[in-house]
């Protein structure tokens, strides 16, 4: 049995590692929970116990295989409860992941499966992440980013890698959703900003700031 501090750990040690070339510092896992460098140590030391991380003072760390499945089994529940939460109760996108951080930590797997059964087996959460499977696997998707798209390229909005409240609400009075068509009219060579064709509807000017949180494909 793991502290629900544990498994926030093991998550964001997760996410941390995503594309990193080397372990996870200290300094990045403090800035990322919001806690003291000396805190942290403290729980590095106890998930190196119990075998989930890889952790050496200096050298940064890594989940172990154990550490990554369990990291990947929170994630899994936190995306599941975010889809209930959307479709079922009707709660904004920008809603459902400080609701789900709290439902993330309910210990029954049975309930979890059912969940996801009554679902109908979602692949994907409310922000267009994927949802690992019940054996802690995560589904492997190449996305790109709005920014990097070139003029005359159309592409459809499949996610998004900023999930704030504030940024989702900015991208719902845009009119920017999940699955909607984008061709890049024009890139701005002043500010990187960008004009897109919605849905072959509407013109819309983006920021790069918001363009480079925009998942595509």
């Amino acid at each position: 049995m793991y502290s629900f501090t544990e498994e926030n750990y093991l998550k964001t040690i997760f996410y941390l590692s995503i594309g990193a070339k080397e372990g996870v510092s200290t300094n990045a896992l403090a800035d990322s929970t919001n806690t003291r460098a000396a805190s942290v140590s403290d729980m590095l030391k106890r998930l190196a116990e119990k075998g989930l991380i890889n952790y050496q003072k200096y050298r940064g760390v890594t989940l172990t295989e154990e550490g990554e499945r369990l990291a990947l089994l929170v994630i899994r529940k936190h995306r599941l409860w975010e889809v209930f939460l959307a479709e079922k109760l009707q709660f904004g996108w920008d809603e459902v992941h400080v609701i789900a951080e709290e439902l993330e930590h309910i210990r029954s797997e049975r309930l979890i499966e059912k969940l996801d059964a009554f679902l109908g087996y979602p692949k994907f959460d409310p922000h267009g992440d994927p949802i690992p499977n019940a054996a802690g696997e995560m589904p492997r998707f190449i996305y790109r980013k709005l920014s990097e798209i070139v003029e005359g390229t159309t592409v459809v909005m499949t996610g998004v890698s900023e999930h704030s409240p504030a940024f989702l609400q900015h991208l719902d009075k845009a009119g920017l959703t999940l699955g909607c068509q984008l061709k890049v009219n024009e890139v701005s060579d002043f500010d990187k900003s960008v004009s897109v064709l919605i849905d072959n509807v509407r013109t819309l000017f983006v920021s790069h700031e918001v363009a480079k949180n925009l998942l595509v494909k």
